[in-house]
């Protein structure tokens, strides 16, 4: 794979915070307040070891905290109210413990709402903003968003998705919903978009779609790459999801040279000493 390189700079803005995304990635640190999440199960969902393990993944030197009230796929029924009291107590309390910016990981635009309210300013949405409020909400609150492709919706299983050429499909899906967000008011400087591996793909779908970060990249909207601890990585190694932490770091790698520039992580650590090592390996090159 052919290292991406940014043809100039590449803003991305985050509350009032603005970043040149052209050369360095940043590295989103993942917290569920959830009881069944398929990593971890239930050890964030206290909110003190949600706290705890916040300040773990600021002290290992996470740029962003994603925080999320419920799991992307086949589980137990959390409706809105439930989720909502499960953020929104995290974000308030996150949003006054920490100077860094706060994710949002909801697909309903009333979550997303109330976490705006709190300090939150960026929405992580893996249904493709099929909530028909969503990026109204975000551009009320000045807030960013993430555009996320997804074969069908969130919470539902896929375990058959078809496409003609992968790539082309979810560039497609990608450049829609980008427009549907400028429309509805969000800057371009603040739309993010991601493959969405997983998402209603087989694991030969998902590794495409890393090996095609370069072409999703050169979009022009920064590139989020979800890959921690996926399933396609324990199909493709045969690993458990507890054991997958070195195929995450090699999958982190090949995203950042392909052009991703948002890392979302459950090692901080290790992605953020990939993340460096990989800069000074290209500035030494240059």
């Amino acid at each position: 794979m052919e290292p991406y390189r940014a043809s100039g700079a590449l803003t991305f803005r985050l509350g009032e915070r603005s970043y040149d995304l052209s050369r360095r990635a940043l590295v989103m640190g993942i917290l569920n307040r959830t009881r069944d999440s398929f990593f971890a199960p239930a050890a964030t969902f206290d909110l003190d070891a949600l706290l705890v393990r916040a300040q773990q993944l600021v002290n290992e030197g996470a740029d962003v905290l994603d925080v999320g009230g419920v799991k992307a796929g086949p589980g137990d029924e959390v409706n809105e109210l439930e989720e909502i009291e499960r953020i929104v107590p995290a974000i308030r309390e996150l949003h006054q413990r920490f100077e860094i910016p706060i994710s949002i990981d909801t697909w309903r635009s009333a979550v997303a709402e109330a976490a705006f309210a709190e300090g939150a300013v960026l929405g992580n949405d893996i249904s493709g903003f099929a909530d028909p409020h969503y990026l109204s909400v975000a551009a009320r609150a000045g807030a960013s968003v993430v555009a996320t492709h997804i074969r069908l919706q969130p919470r539902v299983a896929d375990p058959t998705p078809h496409y003609d050429n992968v790539t082309t499909s979810v560039t497609q899906f990608l450049l829609e919903r980008r427009a549907r967000a400028l429309t509805a008011g969000i800057g371009a400087e603040c739309i993010v978009l991601d493959a969405g591996l997983d998402l209603g793909k087989t694991a030969a779908h998902s590794v495409q779609l890393l090996r095609s970060s370069a072409q999703l990249a050169a979009l022009g909207s920064p590139l989020l790459l979800s890959a921690s601890n996926k399933t396609f990585l324990g199909t493709m190694f045969n690993l458990e999801v507890t054991d997958r932490r070195e195929a995450s770091l090699a999958a982190t790698s090949l995203g950042i040279v392909g052009g991703c520039r948002i890392i979302r992580a459950h090692d901080v650590a290790g992605t953020v000493r990939v993340r460096d090592a990989l800069s000074a390996l290209e500035e030494a090159r240059s």
